[in-house]
């Protein structure tokens, strides 16, 4: 799929938050620039309130939200250097008590939740390419987004 603009990655965020459930993972992989962040925010304030504070993880590794329908942790992995670092700062937690969104889960060297959105963006002249592979809970489900690019 196509994504014209950032408004579209965020409205794309926002329809995969609709369809996310507890102990689910969407793992957004790309290069760096290529939105992986606002859809992430997309996807965060859909579970939260629209103004949300979202920033990127880069540096804390990982920010926890609570939704009214949804926990959600947003974790970006670019910086760890062992799979199991991810799990230290709380990635099984985070998937038990609701769900997470993995920036760079190619860090995770395939330690990946079963259930989970595999969302690859790509970097397509002023916009993005767009590559959604459910897994787990995920298989059949992509028909349940809500969503125009």
């Amino acid at each position: 799929m196509m994504l014209k603009d950032e408004a579209a990655t965020t409205r794309l965020g926002a329809a995969i938050a609709g369809a996310l459930r507890s102990g689910e993972g969407v793992c957004l992989s790309g290069p760096l620039g290529a939105g992986k962040s606002t859809l992430a925010r997309g996807l965060v304030r859909a579970l939260t309130t629209p103004d949300e504070d979202v920033p990127s993880p880069t540096f804390t590794l990982v920010q926890f939200y609570e939704g009214p329908r949804l926990k959600v942790a947003h974790f970006d992995l670019y910086r760890l250097a062992r799979p199991e670092e991810a799990y230290e700062i709380g990635l099984d937690e985070a998937l038990d008590d609701g769900a997470a969104v993995i920036e760079w889960p190619e860090r995770l060297q395939g330690r990946l939740p079963p259930d989970r959105l595999d969302v690859e963006i790509a970097i397509a002249g002023a916009g993005r390419s767009v590559r959604l592979t459910p897994q787990g809970a995920w298989e059949g489900r992509l028909k349940d987004l809500t969503f125009e690019p």
